[in-house]
């Protein structure tokens, strides 16, 4: 399997090289040059119940003739060895899809560590510390941190928005020390990401320092995300729960785009619903208006505060031959207020505390149901709402107690370095001499 660009302007390269890359040359994000044959939507292909298995099972042609190839069961195992509970909502058509059983919480946690792994076994002892940047809206780089928190050659650079993520996501993200640097930049997380590319673009710098990204543009995040949407799916479909329409909070598109990769190859997945908050920019796509990327609105389901998502730009790649508004893709967006009255209705009616993210989900499952749409969904559940307490335990009227791991983070003295939102600061940063692990 060989990787090229989205923008076409750069040569294929293996996975490993992909991964190690992060961005193409030419400013485009890495796609498979071919994509899989579909696979029949059958649960006996699957080796086992494991994720584990489920993912070196499907994700084996992804990694063909590449250095990772042999390695990809052990990285499976080790990385993707969370817990992924399937929990029935009241209607009995709906299931929840936890994501947030890892290491800090969220979603995250999968592809941080599957991509840790494949980084880690693709690095020679004798090679230069390898500087990761991490651009965060929330969830993403304390994931991160943790997948390399201690990992021998590697630093970490996390940006997040100053004042746009939660108290505890804030905590998180300073918490780790060591190989991880944290800076609070003073701008949204557009300009997170965008210095993040700029540095990435920059082959001096680049090379001189071995940068890469661990953003949802890096192949080696997207690609473990399909793995659990698979196992998740072929589940339902041995209860005859099929097909599953597939309802993602999404932000950047990168978890939201591996339910659609999914079903690419071959899994009895009908609609994917991208649940986006009050950033109105894919609601409008999808509605019919000309794609406008803007900046970032501020709003309770922080991690989604994307204005301009970065994978859009694969998914137009992937649909480069088809009418991508006629591909069985909807997008709805949910304003503060609904997400608030959908977090109090969901523990009113169910006992349940959620994120206001899966509250997202929840809230276009609800209009589903209005419509007239009876059918199976599945919908992901991002992010424990203890990540939270600030929004949710305000409108359950208790506190929300926060995992294990969670509480230990919490624990830890957190420090995180202002920033300016230019680029030659981040260039000072990146050039400057930290210790590593």
């Amino acid at each position: 399997m060989r990787y090229i660009s989205t923008r076409d302007r750069s040569p294929a390269v293996d996975a490993g090289q992909a991964l190690r890359a992060g961005l193409a040359p030419d400013g485009g994000l890495y796609v498979p040059e071919r994509w899989p044959a579909a696979r029949p939507a059958n649960p006996d292909t699957l080796p086992s119940t494991r994720l584990t298995d489920t993912a070196s099972h499907w994700l084996a042609p992804f990694f063909a003739n590449s250095p990772l190839e042999d390695r990809l069961p052990a990285i499976c195992a080790e990385a993707l060895d969370l817990p992924l509970p399937l929990t029935p909502l009241d209607d009995g058509q709906a299931w929840l899809l936890e994501l947030f059983h890892g290491p800090t919480a969220a979603f995250k946690d999968f592809a941080a560590r599957f991509l840790a792994g494949c980084m880690a076994a693709l690095r020679a002892a004798d090679e230069p510390v390898q500087t990761v940047l991490v651009a965060t809206s929330g969830d993403t780089g304390s994931a991160v941190a943790a997948a390399f928190h201690r990992r021998p050659g590697f630093r970490v650079v996390i940006l997040y928005p100053e004042g746009r993520v939660s108290v505890r996501q804030a905590h998180q993200l300073g918490a780790f020390g060591d190989n991880i640097s944290c800076f609070r930049v003073q701008g949204n997380f557009d300009d997170c990401q965008r210095l993040v590319k700029q540095a990435l673009n920059d082959p001096a710098l680049s090379q001189r320092h071995a940068l890469t990204s661990a953003n949802s543009i890096s192949i080696g995040r997207l690609l473990p995300q399909i793995s659990y949407y698979i196992h998740a799916v072929s589940q339902l479909s041995a209860r005859g729960q099929t097909p599953v329409d597939i309802i993602v909070p999404t932000g950047n598109l990168g978890n939201a785009l591996a339910a659609i990769l999914a079903r690419e190859l071959g899994l009895p997945i009908g609609e994917i619903v991208l649940a986006t908050n009050a950033n109105p920019t894919l609601a409008e796509f999808f509605a019919g208006d000309d794609y406008r990327g803007r900046p970032g609105i501020e709003t309770l389901a922080n991690a989604m505060d994307v204005g301009d998502p970065s994978n859009f730009e694969r998914l137009t790649w992937f649909f480069r031959d088809r009418d991508l508004r006629s591909a069985g893709i909807r997008a709805v967006s949910v304003d503060d207020q609904t997400i608030e009255r959908r977090i109090k209705t969901t523990w009113e009616t169910q006992a349940m505390a959620v994120c206001p993210h899966t509250a997202c989900a929840l809230e276009a499952l609800d209009q589903r149901r209005l419509a007239g749409n009876p059918g199976p969904h599945l919908l992901a559940a991002t992010a424990h709402p203890a990540k939270f307490e600030g929004v949710v335990e305000p409108l359950v009227g208790q506190a929300i107690e926060p995992p294990p791991a969670l509480a230990e983070l919490l624990t830890r003295p957190s420090h995180a370095q202002p920033l300016q939102a230019e680029y030659r600061e981040l260039v000072k940063i990146i050039r400057s001499d930290q210790d590593v692990a």
